[in-house]
């Protein structure tokens, strides 16, 4: 073979790569303001859509409860669309990532899309700065989706379009969960550290039973003051969980327990009220300053449940906290808040015992 053979060979080969290899255009995307849409997890209307509670009818909350009801932990966006990409336009806060923290988790966005009659993860919207623009999936086919758009969990919202392909129809959709749950609670109910905003146990909780669950988790403060009290018992609901123990000391539990849920029961006679010990801090095994706080944290509010139940409040319960995180010591980030992993394991050890006690008040 001569030399001007080969070089066209060599060009033939080039071209054709070019033409098989050829880069995949960006699809375009338009975008609409995600407050035309319904959003999941609301435990009433507030003045900024985003936050969970409108905290300025609480003027006795501590300033970092108000605060951390800013973020958007436990909402999400529903809307269906047969668009074969879908993206995000969002601005948070310049707050700094926490240490057990990813930024996902943080200030980013949890994409699930319903397949075969379930909801499942379908991609993230990975924050880069204080206002960001990303693509969440893309290279699907345009058959009609429901989707829910999972929000920051540690970080205020201020704004949110969401992206689909220019031609492509997107509309909003009724609720997709039944009847409404409060669950008031600590750092892991808000959901440290999950990798993800829809992996915090309250949201997976929704996507295995169906049923509606407003996440007022409140990193580290969740410590049952009298204002909190008022404010949880103001919610509309139709049950309510209280996975606060972590948060109070044992003399706070034993002051302000039965308060706080008899507060509740004044304004919802019949409605059940589930209460939950503490998780066993993992290096509490080894640190017994921890080992001891725990122990007494729940000796205390197990102590507060029978005073209640031996005074005749009827509706209410126990969860004890043996085996939520399975007994392998392998389910936490950073020895007290749970991974993946850990939340995974609360959500199948807590779905069948919460099921089963409302099943008699709700699930009909």
């Amino acid at each position: 073979m001569n030399k001007s053979k080969s070089k066209a060979g060599f060009y033939l080969l080039f071209l054709l790569f070019l033409v098989l290899f050829k880069p995949v255009a960006a699809q375009k995307l338009v975008f609409q303001d995600a407050s035309h849409f319904y959003l999941y997890g609301k435990a009433e209307n507030t003045p900024n859509a985003y936050h969970r509670i409108d905290t300025a009818k609480y003027s006795d909350l501590p300033p970092v409860v108000k605060q951390l009801l800013t973020n958007s932990a436990g909402l999400a966006i529903c809307f269906k669309t047969n668009s074969t990409a879908i993206g995000a336009k969002w601005c948070v806060t310049d707050k700094k990532p926490g240490n057990n923290m990813t930024h996902i988790a943080q200030k980013g966005l949890d994409l699930y899309i319903k397949k075969d009659g379930k909801w499942q993860f379908a991609g993230v919207g990975r924050p880069s700065a204080t206002c960001n623009e990303f693509t969440i999936a893309k290279n699907m086919d345009n058959s009609e989706k429901e989707c829910m758009l999972f929000l920051p969990l540690y970080d205020e919202l201020k704004s949110l379009e969401i992206g689909t392909a220019e031609g492509s129809k997107i509309v909003g959709i009724e609720n997709p969960f039944r009847k409404k749950i409060v669950i008031y609670g600590s750092s892991i109910v808000h959901g440290a550290a999950a990798s993800r905003p829809g992996m915090a146990y309250p949201t997976m909780l929704s996507r295995k039973t169906g049923l509606y669950f407003m996440n007022l988790g409140i990193s580290g403060n969740a410590k049952m003051e009298k204002a909190a009290a008022r404010m949880v018992s103001d919610i509309k609901a139709d049950a309510f969980i209280l996975d606060c123990i972590p948060n109070p000391s044992p003399e706070q539990i034993k002051e302000r327990a039965e308060y706080f849920v008899k507060t509740i029961r004044e304004k919802h006679p019949k409605a059940p009220i589930i209460i939950i010990q503490t998780i066993i801090r993992e290096h509490s095994y080894f640190d017994l300053t921890v080992q001891s706080h725990v122990k007494k944290q729940n000796e205390e509010i197990t102590a507060a449940f029978n005073r209640l139940k031996n005074a005749g409040m009827k509706d209410i319960y126990l969860i004890t906290s043996e085996k939520l995180l399975g007994d392998d010591h392998d389910a936490t980030t950073d020895g007290t808040h749970p991974s993946d992993l850990g939340f995974y394991r609360m959500t199948e050890q807590l779905a069948p015992k919460i099921t089963n006690i409302l099943a008699q008040y709700l699930i009909k």
